[in-house]
């Protein structure tokens, strides 16, 4: 239970202590626990909504198109642009923008602010223009390279190259509205940013369900559902940058680039891309290896990375978004014991909800790919094989999201050296694993190596926080460990029991499967929270630290 004592407090939460943080001066809004919490539930309900409408999509999607060629040309297609969306603008644009753009808020004033945002928006708009008209004109090349096993096949190389065209104005698109969404969550509007990815996913749904018969092949609607969703994404954040005063203006390019704040974000950007992308660097040469591998292999794998992406999206990327405006304001404000004090609250936090989420997915693979996408063209053999990747992926999610909380802090202090050579160290880590587990686990060899290689990332961030002494533990750590390994161990158990024979899931009829896997999922959510209740663990103690 919390105990709330007269200054200086401090606050028991589960048998460990988080020291309370200083109180705002008048002109300075800040971001405590209880913030943070209330941020972190507003951005994970509009993930929560976005990832619902992601399945609905996979589901349709699965269900219109199966996996097979049209499907791996698509995958491959999208993930070009999503990964240049992910390394550049929210990726390393974001990590190196938003610590800059805190600074500026909280030490140069309104005027000065307005005019980074100008100078970033006119030269990042220029830059990503040429990008994406780079991206059409060599779309062959760039399929030979990331898919060289699409070039034995003539058809599904030309469908791929035609699909990449049309989704690679994505990147465009989507790096003016990670510049809108770093502006928001600067200015603590979370939410807005969150809910933008509902609308890509809205396009995919009304594309694939009313336009695919309009398309020859029916799969290119897909294509354009992205170019579509990413014009909608940008579009609905434009007005609350006016609201705030923020929207951005278009500045001659020279003095944009003569800007001394946005030669420090340049210059932060180019090592930050490995730094913060080394998954997402480590998906795109998975595919070179995937292309080598059986048809629907990059289906299985994109497929079981969709699941993965709900805890991973819900959580991690939610306490990425507001942790790092939070510490790049403490780290400004030299509040070096509240720096410390927020990480470790990200961290038991990350604890507390993925270590589940992660045994979950490994036990109820099966029943949850059957669920969401063992229809139509989808059949038994494809449901098999995506539970292999998904349960060599789950290996690894703890990893992944503690990567998303421990990266923040080396950006909010404007750390780029780190953070690269970790992330260099873990992508030569991710490759050797790669081919020591293709010849024999095949594309779940390629998700496990991912998986490993997340859990080698955070641990050597980890160990650079404390080594330079960044971050410090609170106190309570050993106890709280226990506490989580006792339930975890009793909510395993209760699945595994109640889950009954997994092959049975592929006969179930759809009513049988969803009703089912409600049961199973709710009997082992009461059985979890209910093991920490009784051990005097109390979720509670979250939503109260700083009640002030």
């Amino acid at each position: 239970m919390i105990a709330h004592n007269s200054p200086p407090a401090r606050y028991h939460c589960a048998s460990f202590t988080l020291q309370r943080f200083a109180r705002p001066t008048r002109n300075e809004p800040q971001l405590y626990p209880m913030s943070l919490l209330r941020a972190l539930a507003a951005v994970s309900s509009m993930t929560l909504l976005s990832r619902i409408l992601g399945f609905v999509r996979d589901f349709i999607v699965a269900r219109s198109f199966g996996a097979g060629v049209a499907t791996d040309a698509f995958f491959v297609a999208f993930r070009l642009p999503n990964l240049l969306r992910r390394l550049f603008a929210e990726g390393a644009f974001s990590q190196a923008f938003v610590p800059i753009l805190a600074e500026y808020k909280n030490r140069r004033g309104e005027d000065e602010t307005r005019h980074l945002v100008d100078h970033v928006a006119s030269v990042l708009g220029v830059a990503v223009f040429l990008v994406s008209l780079l991206g059409i004109a060599i779309a062959p090349l760039l399929i030979y390279v990331s898919a060289p096993g699409f070039s034995g096949e003539p058809e599904k190389f030309a469908l791929t190259v035609e699909l990449t065209r049309i989704t690679f104005p994505y990147i465009l698109f989507m790096s003016l509205t990670a510049l809108a969404g770093g502006i928001l969550n600067t200015w603590s509007r979370f939410a807005v940013p969150a809910f933008t990815p509902v609308l890509l996913n809205l396009s995919f749904i009304g594309m694939a369900l009313f336009a695919a018969p309009w398309f020859d092949p029916p799969v290119k609607a897909l294509a354009w559902a992205v170019f579509l969703g990413g014009v909608l994404q940008l579009a609905f954040q434009l007005p609350y940058l006016s609201r705030i005063g923020m929207l951005p203006r278009l500045t001659s390019l020279r003095a944009a680039l003569a800007d001394p704040a946005v030669r420090r974000i340049l210059k932060l950007m180019a090592p930050a891309v490995l730094g913060v992308s080394v998954s997402q660097i480590s998906l795109l040469i998975n595919t070179v290896f995937a292309s080598f591998l059986p048809h629907g292999s990059v289906s299985w794998l994109y497929y079981a990375d969709r699941l993965m992406e709900f805890p991973s999206g819900l959580l991690g990327a939610a306490l990425g978004t507001i942790l790092l405006p939070s510490l790049s304001r403490l780290h400004a404000q030299e509040r070096r014991e509240e720096f410390s004090a927020t990480l470790d609250w990200g961290l038991r936090l990350t604890l507390l909800l993925t270590l589940p989420a992660a045994l979950a997915l490994a036990i109820l693979a099966l029943p949850l790919i059957a669920t969401l996408f063992h229809h139509g063209a989808f059949d038994a053999n494809d449901a098999l094989q995506t539970r292999s990747a998904l349960v060599a992926y789950s290996v690894g999610l703890t990893g992944l999201i503690l990567v998303r909380v421990l990266a923040p802090g080396f950006y909010a202090r404007q750390d780029i050296r780190t953070p690269v050579k970790i992330g260099l160290i873990t992508l030569a880590a991710t490759q050797l694993m790669n081919l020591a587990l293709i010849g024999t686990l095949r594309h779940a060899g390629l998700a496990l190596s991912i998986g490993l290689a997340s859990c080698l990332n955070a641990g050597l961030l980890y160990h650079g926080l404390r080594r330079r002494g960044a971050y410090k533990p609170q106190p309570g750590w050993r106890p709280f460990g226990g506490k989580l390994v006792v339930a975890l161990i009793a909510m395993g158990a209760t699945l595994w029991w109640s889950m009954g024979v997994q092959t049975d899931w592929l006969h179930y009829t759809s009513i049988e499967r969803v009703v089912r896997l409600s049961v199973v999922v709710a009997i082992g959510m009461a059985v979890y929270f209910g093991s920490l209740a009784l051990l005097g663990f109390r979720l509670r103690d979250f939503r109260r630290q700083a009640a002030d």
